[in-house]
């Protein structure tokens, strides 16, 4: 279920405007389209959903834990966030919901978890990520 959240300050809401604003490209429309099957359009959608602090996506981040998907086109998510301080915690889960319901015309129920344990931590990026940031 999608739900409102609350945020307490000026960045806070500029970052909410990032999150929510952000267009996805001919690319990645392309990406979702042509993925072989429904967890690769799920993963495919995951990628257009970017931290609004770090220009990489959350998949690539390592910010999702578990992927689950079942033969009833249903998704369960466990993901996490670079911090705990995240100005805008509630909203990034809120959106990934939001985002796989727009793009992902036969799915079924949407449960999108956010865990803290074990702690994000920088070696779960992906090699491009890793290349993008600079962090090798």
């Amino acid at each position: 279920m999608v739900q409102e959240y609350e945020y307490v300050d000026d960045m806070g809401d500029h970052l909410l405007e990032s999150l929510q604003n952000q267009k996805l490209t001919d690319e990645q429309l392309q990406s979702i389209e042509e993925a072989d099957n429904f967890r690769d359009k799920t993963i495919a959608v995951l990628k257009t959903v970017h931290d609004p602090e770090i220009p990489v996506n959350i998949w690539d981040l390592g910010l999702i834990y578990t992927l689950s998907t079942s033969d009833a086109n249903d998704i369960d998510i466990h993901m996490t966030l670079t911090a705990p301080t995240c100005p805008i915690a509630e909203a990034i889960p809120v959106e990934v919901e939001k985002r796989l319901k727009e793009h992902l015309k036969e799915v079924g129920t949407i449960s999108v978890e956010l865990i803290w344990e074990p702690a994000w931590e920088k070696s779960m990026m992906s090699d491009e990520a890793k290349l993008i940031l600079d962090m090798w």
